[in-house]
């Protein structure tokens, strides 16, 4: 049994990952200030800390074998908008977390990254190999917290992994996807559905795709919380792995609304609108180093499984 530190184990991916730790037997603490979590989404039998990760130095000590860091601000919207609240929170407050681990001789971490480091994509599949060129301040704070990473992994003997996301869906148990505001199109979807909102928006349909609408790769909760299991294994002391997370293969915006039609059995009524600035065509994954170096490959891969237990997780938690 080993001891995790898991910052932002109060939201979605944070709290699937913790409750992952916790069924493999590990013993888990949870940092979050519930400022975008919910205190239910603390798997039962972790340990619940309140605070911010400026606080992890009052929190760690020798006996915590490595931190899982999932806290920070994640609204690419909003992050244009208060670029100083993400530089703060994102980077500032990563850089006092690596200082207060080195304190404490705490000497692995498993870093929450993004796809968004790279911006527009030059070809695709992406991989890690992939020139970076954020085109929002959130992608670019999460760039920034790599290069930190990396620098303390070459001077000071830091194991860490980085794993950079790409759309994350599906639920898994009593743990699924909350935001307010939602800007992620399967929940989205799924508010047209219940006739919360009167319809889903689709932002151009005139791309070079098969049905002309953007194409994103979609992972299962679930799978992107065994990548973090086993990137706690394959953490080597001095190096900083980077590693992409995705199917690789991608779903259209009108395949996704297909899907939650089958999943709900409810009609999805669709508004064709313009193109978003900046909206890559196609962004899909190479998940090969992933698959490689971690050994790690996605077990639900089907976009109506990942649909159904989203649809599932939100019919259980309305309002």
């Amino acid at each position: 049994m080993s001891k995790y530190l898991v910052t932002g184990g109060a939201g979605y991916v944070g709290g699937v990952v913790a409750a992952h730790l916790l069924e493999a037997g590990h013993q888990v603490t949870v940092l979050d200030d519930l400022s975008t979590g919910f205190l239910d989404g603390v798997p039962q039998g972790a340990e619940f800390v309140r605070g911010r990760i400026q606080d992890a130095a009052d929190v760690l000590d020798h006996s915590f074998d490595a931190v899982l860091h999932f806290a920070a601000s994640s609204q690419v919207g909003e992050s244009v908008a208060d670029p100083e609240k993400y530089w703060r929170n994102n980077v500032a407050g990563s850089l006092e977390l690596v200082a207060a681990m080195r304190k404490a001789g705490v000497r692995k971490l498993v870093f929450s990254s993004t796809a968004a480091v790279y911006g527009e994509p030059e070809s695709v599949p992406i991989a890690e190999t992939a020139r970076t060129a954020p085109t929002n301040t959130y992608g670019a704070t999460k760039l920034a917290v790599d290069h930190l990473i990396t620098s303390e992994c070459a001077a000071h003997g830091l194991a860490a992994v980085s794993l950079r996301y790409f759309n994350v869906a599906g639920a898994y148990g009593a743990y699924g996807e909350r935001h307010e505001p939602e800007s992620h199109l399967i929940p989205l979807v799924f508010q047209a559905a219940l006739g919360q909102r009167p319809h889903i928006a689709v932002y151009g349909e005139d791309y070079p795709t098969p049905d002309g609408t953007c194409i994103r790769d979609y992972i299962h909760v679930a799978d992107l919380a065994d990548a973090h299991l086993l990137a706690l294994d394959a953490a080597k002391a001095g190096e900083h792995l980077i590693c992409n997370l995705g199917n690789g293969a991608g779903f259209s915006v009108r395949e996704v609304i297909e899907s939650v039609k089958r999943v709900t059995g409810r009609d999805i009524p669709v508004q064709v609108a313009g193109r978003r600035p900046g909206d890559p065509a196609v962004l899909v994954a190479s998940a090969a180093r992933a698959h490689q170096a971690l050994g790690w490959t996605p077990r639900r891969p089907e976009l109506d499984d990942i649909v159904r237990d989203a649809w599932n997780f939100t019919l259980e938690n309305r309002a």
